[in-house]
């Protein structure tokens, strides 16, 4: 079974297309998007003064490190679900090793920070999560969804391109 990215377990919360894509090699992250340039500006400058890019494994990269505190950095808390699956991911993969941390998701444009436990539950819906992703990764593209937040998605024009819409679910 191969190992799934702290991004790619964000982008199953968010999208299963942009999941299968990025997954694929398929990343418009790159192609300078608004968005994205903000995120790298603001990960390189928030929180500066802790340990900064944490690797777990090759497929993890945690943003900042404090002790016994794991700290991912976002610009809004729009995508506050899809942050805390992450975050539980983080945290699922450390226990695997015998590593509890607690974890921190700030939200710098709103000055908010929530704190995230990994609990029994949590790891029920990473471990779910994980067996629903390995699914659609094998699968073939998943159909194009329109969602809220596509108008601003780095995916949004290759989405656009001529699919049939399917409604949300």
């Amino acid at each position: 079974m191969e190992n799934v990215r702290g991004v790619e377990m964000h982008y199953y919360a968010v999208c299963k297309r942009k999941l299968w894509l990025f997954h694929k090699g398929i990343r418009f992250e790159n192609d300078g998007h608004d968005r994205v340039i903000e995120g790298k500006i603001l990960h390189e400058q928030a929180y500066s003064k802790l340990q900064k890019d944490i690797g777990t494994e090759e497929f993890v990269k945690i943003d900042r490190q404090d002790g016994d505190v794991l700290r991912e950095i976002k610009l809004t808390s729009k995508m506050q679900k899809a942050d805390r699956l992450q975050m539980l991911y983080y945290l699922y993969i450390l226990k695997q090793k015998g590593i509890c941390k607690t974890g921190l998701l700030s939200y710098t444009k709103e000055k908010k920070t929530i704190e995230v436990h990994l609990d029994t539950q949590g790891e029920q819906d990473v471990r779910m999560a994980l067996a629903n992703i390995h699914g659609i990764l094998q699968g073939n593209i998943p159909a194009f969804q329109k969602r809220t937040y596509c108008g601003k998605c780095a995916y949004k024009d290759f989405c656009f391109s001529g699919e049939v819409e399917q409604d949300e679910s």
